[in-house]
């Protein structure tokens, strides 16, 4: 699914030599690296405070912990999506309210958002899935209008352009109270391990969350909050930092084997391309709003199953992002949950099915999986 031995290869001089001063140093916590990685990636984003952690599912969790989120309140969450997001909301003794995506970006539903919120609704993780971001305007309206939180769980959408009504641009992430995301090795800008962060404009809450990941402590020994160890070490640090001034490149990459997947299949009657918020389906030069973390197509005719046992015997990659809604999950059933209020979700646990996306891949690449399962679809109809 991805090729990370390439893409290595195309900067290893520069992650050897950063490996080398930092083994020569012995800083492998919160050295330069480390400091040098946060301010380039507050350039990038444009966002006063970026602050590292250990990975997504901790900067997820820390986020809540610096807002002050109590026990019993509710988050608002997207039941089509990784378990990490609803798992720190369980972890801290909150409690998750699962509700329905849109069937045409895989993104949280607004509406369902609005039919949700209640007294002890104190908070909206909206996940920037496969790597567009969720309607996040009408998502800052709601939260203005029942004074709630806005966590970003940016995983997935690092480097995706978020583009208001009025034609302003801002960078996934950075557009709530705080914004989380992963650096694990697949993901579009991902180091050699794990590796997360925070991003804020409050200078507050920034001030908070750089206490919590580390101890609780801002001067050391003296414990002001309570906090947990999360820290991105400097290695990590170094291969993220050699890799930040290509994200652009990687994410147009991404986007181009997208427009050749979308020329190949966006007239099949049985599969369905993904779709942007804009509507350009990710094919027009111009679009910067997807950054196809995951290529993820919808299959009909109850044909899913069929077409990834064919593309296995065809040696050719493929994930089932997800299989399993997180209603349905044995870690967080509730027996408030209807299945009638998530209609979507259920069905796109049955359609859809991603194919390769990385920034290696070729054409010789994308024509043997393209021509694969187009023949697959034509030969089964």
């Amino acid at each position: 699914m991805v090729d990370l031995v390439q893409q290595y290869q195309d900067i290893k001089p520069e992650i050897q030599a950063s490996f080398s001063r930092i083994l020569d140093s012995a800083a492998f916590i919160n050295g330069p690296e480390v400091q040098g990685f946060q301010a380039d990636l507050e350039a990038y984003l444009g966002v006063k405070h970026v602050i590292p952690c250990a990975n997504g599912t901790d900067a997820l969790q820390i986020a809540m912990m610096g807002l002050g989120l109590n026990p019993g309140d509710e988050v608002i969450t997207a039941d089509f999506t990784f378990a990490a997001t609803v798992e720190v909301i369980a972890l801290l003794q909150l409690t998750p309210v699962l509700v329905d995506v849109d069937p045409q970006t895989f993104n949280i539903d607004p509406e369902a958002i609005r039919k949700a919120i209640g007294p002890k609704t104190r908070a909206i993780v909206p996940v920037h899935l496969f790597g567009q971001c969720a309607p996040m305007e009408e998502i800052l309206e709601i939260a203005r209008e029942h004074d709630l939180y806005v966590i970003e769980d940016n995983a997935q959408a690092i480097g995706a352009n978020y583009r208001f009504s009025e034609g302003r641009l801002q960078k996934a992430g950075t557009l709530g109270h705080v914004g989380a995301t992963s650096f694990f090795p697949s993901k579009n800008l991902g180091c050699y391990g794990d590796g997360g962060a925070l991003f804020t404009n409050d200078d507050d809450l920034a001030h908070t969350l750089r206490g919590i990941v580390n101890h609780g402590m801002y001067t050391r020994y003296y414990h002001d909050v309570v906090g947990v160890n999360s820290r991105l070490d400097s290695l990590q640090a170094a291969v993220l930092r050699a890799k930040l001034p290509h994200l652009d490149r990687y994410c147009e990459r991404r986007r181009e084997a997208a427009r050749y997947y979308n020329a190949a299949f966006g007239g099949h009657p049985e599969l369905s391309v993904p779709k942007t918020m804009r509507g350009c389906n990710g094919i027009c030069d111009s679009c910067d709003c997807h950054v196809f973390h995951q290529y993820t197509l919808k299959v009909g005719s109850g044909r899913r199953d069929a077409l990834a046992e064919h593309l296995a015997g065809s040696d050719i990659p493929f994930g089932i992002y997800y299989p399993v809604p997180l209603h349905r999950q044995k870690a967080y059933a509730d027996d408030r949950y209807v299945e009638s209020d998530f209609l979507v979700t259920n069905q796109l646990c049955q359609e859809v099915i991603s194919l390769p996306m990385h920034t290696e891949l070729d054409e010789e690449q994308l024509d043997y999986i393209t021509r694969t399962v187009l023949d697959f679809m034509d030969r089964q109809a």
